[in-house]
């Protein structure tokens, strides 16, 4: 699955916002929650085997059931994002400040951030709430990637209005 990297070292200052907020929250700060959270950020999208993969890098003795219950901890915790999209594994992302949305590529599986459109958007505004306190929408565009579409020799076209 094809997703954004973001190859970056580690920004000491990022690492030290990160220990702040699990401190915060009661958990210690580990080598495997940071490494963990370093290697979401570098690659957003991320599944837990892809997140396993990267950790071992510098944590070689860490499970992937080990990495799955970080996983789980941090998504609990909002520092991280899980994102399932259709027949896909769940994906992870730090990118959690705000109620983005996903392009999803039904060909190859690719993701992209979609930033949510500004004004009245009315698929976002529910015709009945049930009572309940609504606190964000989660919207998946399905469509073909530009890559793809560059196999098949077509163009993209332009997002139909309305």
């Amino acid at each position: 699955m094809e997703t954004t990297h973001r190859p970056a070292p580690a920004d000491p200052g990022r690492t030290a916002a990160w220990s702040d907020r699990l401190r915060a929250a009661g958990r210690r700060v580990t080598r495997q929650r940071l490494a963990v959270l370093e290697a979401v950020d570098a690659h957003p999208h991320s599944t837990a085997e892809d997140v396993a993969a990267a950790v071992r890098t510098v944590l070689p003795t860490i499970t992937v059931q080990s990495v799955y219950v970080v996983l789980s901890d941090l998504t609990a915790l909002g520092m991280l994002r899980k994102f399932e999209p259709p027949a896909s594994p769940a994906l992870y992302e730090t990118r959690t400040d705000d109620n983005h949305h996903h392009a999803y590529c039904v060909r190859c599986g690719a993701v992209t951030d979609i930033d949510c459109a500004v004004g009245h958007a009315p698929c976002l505004t529910p015709v009945e709430h049930h009572g309940m306190h609504l606190l964000s929408a989660d919207v998946v565009y399905h469509g073909v990637c530009a890559d793809c579409l560059a196999a098949d020799g077509a163009r993209p076209a332009a997002a139909p209005a309305g």
